[in-house]
């Protein structure tokens, strides 16, 4: 996206969706992860739920008949069943944990690969809006909220809820007087989670945010560290990142002060309601003589239900911090992809692979139009040039016939064909590009070749290293081919990594080739290697090629010059340069004084020698 473009924003949504909807959209799109799984859960949550009631009811017996009539042949009926609820439930609390945790990682891996899948397919716009450290970490976070929201719904449905009706039964039974004491902690909670429910989540979006922030900041750092210690700038950068971090520590504890307001709400108000059962039950103990074991067995049935009705409690407020981060997945998700492709296949025959375009206009920004009718043809098999002053219009002209965007007006051929009626991925994978700025990927040497192409074989990829004039310096490498790079492969030099550029370019024997910038930020001797691997390239291919270099100009087909989005001269090499006063003659003299001024200075060092 050009400067001035309007950015798309990660936060809009279509329409608000309430958390039931949410809730049930994540159980629809993850049902067949699901499947399968979901019964072991549950069951092992009933049987957790089960054993804790049954805990609770079992004191009464072992108050009255043990230790109130003494009856000695019910101890080891007794002991056995308390032992045996409490395997059942250990191995049920495994069973659960284990089972849930594998759901979990299952939805986390899932919609980490549709994510990366859908952020693949949306157009430039929205990577040129949205920094790649910030929406690797937004996104890293936001889906472990979708994990929570899946656990915590189950746990509390399942478990904690099924586990409250029933130690709320066994009070019921047990003393039905005193079960009217629980009600006391309810009306008091409701209102106090509606309030904190609200705060949390307004608190919870600015934390993601600001943790984005702090986590992409941390990583383009580390990737520009090279420019960091160049220009002096640890100190302003490690200022930045303790604002950072000290924001993302603000927001951290509000979220932690306002989530745990609901705690000492519920301690208190079970404070008073454990009191006011054990002042009751001794009343009746002394007054009326009753039998202590039914009031033994309420509150521990109290105290046990004391911790699911809490995480009940903060049900909502738990809810609402994963729904923000689901929210947040969604609403990349449901930004819609790039143009969709078209059905029709590209018909290349091979040796050919004309371009032209007609009268095509482009703007990035409505108001400021960067190609104004441009027309031009690339014959196939032989080579173009575009030349002109920075800001002209030439890149765009590559962006353009990859289908990165498309014209307002006009049209782009190749074999006659209006690339608008092609399908993205056919058109593509008939050209190859080598940009300005190569960028290698995590993996070895041979893999970053053999992006290109995946099926190429080694033999392949060493024949395209080769005649990239790259081979030489591969096999000089620890592992040779199977040299693991370093991040965009640093540890190369700026002609080192370019060659392994235009070898990924070369294996993938595309009919088209575009060169865009190719040499222009390479020293001299590296410019030479690299020309001769351009060389190699170029032979029989259809070649758009953007140089400000005569090296690369000179032998060009057809020379074209584009000034103000426009052609305004057009011919071989010596036919421009004999027209004095032209675009071309201009440029010419501008190249060679540069040319002339770098060779004064010496070769610019690029890392390791090339």
């Amino acid at each position: 996206m050009k400067p001035g473009a309007t950015p798309i924003p990660l936060q809009p949504a279509e329409r608000k969706r309430d958390n039931l909807a949410l809730l049930k959209r994540i159980i629809a799109e993850n049902r067949p992860v699901f499947s399968g799984r979901m019964l072991p859960v549950v069951v092992a949550l009933l049987t957790i739920a089960a054993t804790t009631a049954y805990a609770a009811w079992i004191m009464r017996d072992v108050i009255d008949e043990i230790f109130y009539r003494q009856r000695a042949d019910l101890i080891v009926v007794i002991c056995l069943s308390i032992i045996a609820v409490f395997i059942i439930r250990g191995l049920a609390t495994y069973v659960q944990s284990v089972t849930l945790a594998r759901l979990g990682n299952a939805v986390v891996a899932r919609y980490q690969k549709r994510i990366f899948s859908h952020v693949m397919a949306l157009g430039l716009e929205f990577h040129a809006a949205n920094r790649s450290g910030q929406l690797a970490a937004r996104i890293n976070e936001n889906i472990l909220g979708i994990r929570d929201v899946i656990s915590v719904t189950l746990t509390a449905f399942v478990r904690d809820l099924v586990m409250l009706v029933g130690l709320v039964a066994v009070m019921v039974i047990q003393d039905p007087v005193l079960s009217l004491s629980a009600l006391i902690i309810g009306p008091p909670l409701i209102i106090t989670v509606a309030y904190v429910m609200r705060r949390v989540r307004s608190i919870t979006r600015q934390a993601v945010e600001v943790n984005a922030r702090l986590i992409g900041a941390i990583q383009e750092t580390v990737q520009g560290m090279p420019v960091v210690k160049a220009f002096t700038m640890e100190q302003a950068l490690e200022t930045k990142l303790a604002e950072l971090v000290d924001q993302a520590e603000n927001r951290a504890n509000k979220i932690a002060s306002v989530s745990e307001r609901v705690s000492p709400m519920a301690e208190m108000l079970a404070g008073f309601a454990v009191a006011a059962v054990i002042a009751y039950g001794g009343w009746r103990a002394i007054h009326d003589a009753q039998p202590p074991g039914a009031v033994f067995s309420f509150i521990t049935a109290l105290l046990l239900a004391y911790d699911p009705a809490r995480r009940l409690a903060r049900l909502q407020v738990v809810l609402e911090r994963a729904m923000v981060n689901a929210r947040m997945i969604y609403e990349v998700l449901d930004l819609p992809p790039a143009r969709a492709d078209a059905t029709a296949r590209l018909p290349l025959p091979e040796g050919t692979g004309e371009v032209r375009f007609e009268d095509v206009h482009f703007a990035y920004d409505a108001e400021k139009p960067v190609l104004r009718g441009l027309s031009f043809t690339a014959a196939g098999g032989r080579t173009l040039a575009l030349v002109g002053p920075s800001g002209a219009g030439k890149s765009t002209v590559i962006s353009l016939l990859l289908g990165f965007h498309g014209p307002q007006s006009g049209r782009i051929l190749v074999n006659g064909q209006d690339i608008t009626t092609i399908d993205r991925t056919d058109l593509r994978r008939a050209i190859a590009y080598v940009s300005q700025a190569p960028y290698l990927f995590e993996g070895t040497v041979a893999d970053n070749i053999r992006y290109g192409r995946a099926g190429a074989t080694d033999a392949e990829v060493e024949e395209a290293a080769r005649l990239a004039q790259a081979d030489s310096f591969i096999r000089q490498l620890p592992q040779g081919y199977g040299t693991p790079l370093g991040e965009n492969g640093l540890s190369l030099s700026g002609g080192q990594r370019q060659r392994l550029s235009i070898a990924r370019a070369l294996v993938r024997n595309a009919p088209i080739l575009l060169l865009d910038e190719a040499t222009s930020a390479l020293d001299t001797e590296s410019e030479r290697l690299v020309q001769l691997a351009l060389d190699s390239v170029m032979q029989g291919r259809t070649t758009v090629v953007i140089a400000h270099r005569l090296s690369t100009i000179r032998n060009a087909d057809r020379i074209a010059v584009i000034e103000d989005g426009r052609i305004v001269e057009e011919g071989t090499h010596e036919s421009l340069a004999a027209r004095p006063g032209g675009a071309y003659a201009r440029l010419q003299n501008a190249m060679e004084t540069n040319s002339a001024a770098g060779s004064s200075a010496g070769p610019a060092g690029n890392g390791t020698p090339a």
